[in-house]
């Protein structure tokens, strides 16, 4: 977090917090909703300026009770995450993950799969879900119990309820799991839509 954004909360500690006016959609992408209406579910504006992108990025941060925000100087602005708190790619060179904040993953405690064929990861930053572009390629560079191709073992009926995947080299081995997509939020420990009296 910025020192100004510190210093802003030391002198401002009280500052009422926000909710409705910024959504991460599914992609990464951060955007705004000038009504307040982000608990309706609508699309919002995309925030294309990269100075607001990037400070947004390094004041965000999450409280006890799973509620995801953007520190604005002394004001809380509460986000509505449309399918993870982070959204993962693979880094440029793909040897690796990298969050939509550009913060790399450096391990990854387990593995998600729901219901929908979506991938999350259990990171030290909070879980993420990965990008679907880069969902194909890392599946190729998963491997199962035993070294086998991730791929291999899902088409043969497995990993099934419990398992293990890693990206040998760059992430150990951790539980992989079969989730329910609506289960997600709840099992994953953050809050998808927070509002005011959500804490």
């Amino acid at each position: 977090m910025d020192q100004s954004v510190k210093d802003a909360l030391a002198r401002w500690p009280n500052v009422p917090a926000v909710h409705g006016w910024l959504s991460l959609d599914p992609r990464g992408r951060w955007r705004l909703h000038p009504q307040g209406q982000a608990a309706d579910g609508g699309p919002g504006e995309p925030i294309t300026n990269t100075q607001i992108l990037e400070f947004i990025n390094r004041n965000y941060a999450h409280d006890k009770a799973g509620r995801w925000f953007f520190q604005n100087g002394p004001q809380r602005v509460f986000v509505r995450l449309d399918a993870a708190p982070y959204v993962l790619r693979l880094t440029d060179d793909s040897r690796a993950l990298i969050t939509h904040t550009n913060a790399a993953v450096e391990s990854v405690s387990g593995w998600r799969l729901d219901d929908e064929g979506q991938l999350y990861a259990m990171t030290p930053l909070g879980v993420g879900i990965v990008l679907d572009r880069d969902l194909p390629p890392l599946l190729e560079k998963l491997k199962a119990e035993g070294g086998a191709p991730l791929l291999d073992a899902m088409a043969e009926g497995t990993p099934g309820q419990s398992a293990a995947a890693g990206w040998p080299g760059v992430y150990a081995a951790a539980p992989l799991q079969s989730i329910a997509r609506r289960d997600v939020p709840r099992h994953l420990g953050f809050e998808p839509n927070p509002s005011a009296d959500s804490a």
